[in-house]
């Protein structure tokens, strides 16, 4: 049975546990498996920390992981990551838990110049996609997608390179978070507006200002296959892992 029909017979589709329990809370169980999440907000809102939290539990429960990091070499990434207590560096030395550089796949696939064509898109999808089916990927995550982005500069380039990625991590089961970087003011959740429109569910991370403390927030925006909250909730990194509890409304503060 397909998922959309799944869903037209009120049969609950399965559920990839992001293992933050209040995140599971407000999905009803968690995100419909083979879902594509923008994971989006400004800088310092937690995106990192989510998506890396989200790839750990995943690997802890003995599914496959990869983490395709686009901005800074995965070895700082994990230098930030191994204070939490949730982390356990086996999941690496077992090949649960596989950080890839993305530069490293531009060299070997050839891909050198500042604007990438249609056929380049297509060998990175291929590229991308060979490797979660030869590894038996469950959960990936790009950081950041908005950073591939600015090698493709056009809506028709980026709309052919998450549609044609979506499709292939969803036929191989593999629930997706790609992080977006938007500044503080923007009025859209994505650097383009092409990637908010593709994706399957939006997540939205911001910063507020409330009696001189910044604050951390989430907001889940759209997640199709599933009833969600649209609340907003604080969002709060500690050492046990990301804690959420609604936000109180009195005393509203400025959003950045």
């Amino acid at each position: 049975m397909t998922d959309v029909l799944a869903e037209k017979k009120g049969v609950q589709r399965e559920r990839c546990k992001t293992g933050i329990e209040g995140l599971d809370n407000i999905l009803n169980g968690g995100i419909p498996r083979g879902n594509t999440i923008l994971v989006t907000g400004s800088c310092g809102t937690g995106k990192t920390t989510l998506s890396l939290e989200f790839l750990v539990h995943g690997a802890l429960s003995g599914e496959k992981c990869l983490f395709i990091s686009v901005t800074e070499p995965s070895s700082k990434l994990l230098a930030n990551l191994i204070p939490y207590e949730f982390f356990d560096d086996r999941l690496i030395e077992q090949g649960l838990l596989v950080f890839i550089d993305m530069p490293a796949l531009y060299e070997r696939l050839g891909l050198r110049k500042t604007e990438f064509t249609f056929e380049e898109i297509h060998m990175l999808v291929s590229a991308i996609s060979g490797i979660v089916r030869e590894l038996q990927i469950k959960r990936l995550v790009i950081d950041s997608v908005t950073s591939v982005c600015f090698q493709l500069k056009t809506e028709e380039k980026i709309r052919e390179f998450i549609l044609k990625l979506g499709k292939a991590l969803s036929d191989f089961g593999c629930t997706s978070l790609l992080v977006s970087e938007i500044s503080p003011a923007e009025q859209r959740y994505s650097m383009y507006g092409v990637e908010e429109a593709i994706a399957d569910g939006i997540i939205i991370l911001g910063n507020l200002e409330r009696k001189g403390d910044l604050l951390r927030t989430l907001q889940v925006v759209k997640m199709r296959g599933t009833s969600h909250s649209r609340a907003k909730y604080v969002l709060d990194l500690t050492p046990i892992g990301i804690l959420l509890v609604p936000l109180l409304k009195g005393g509203m503060g400025a959003e950045k």
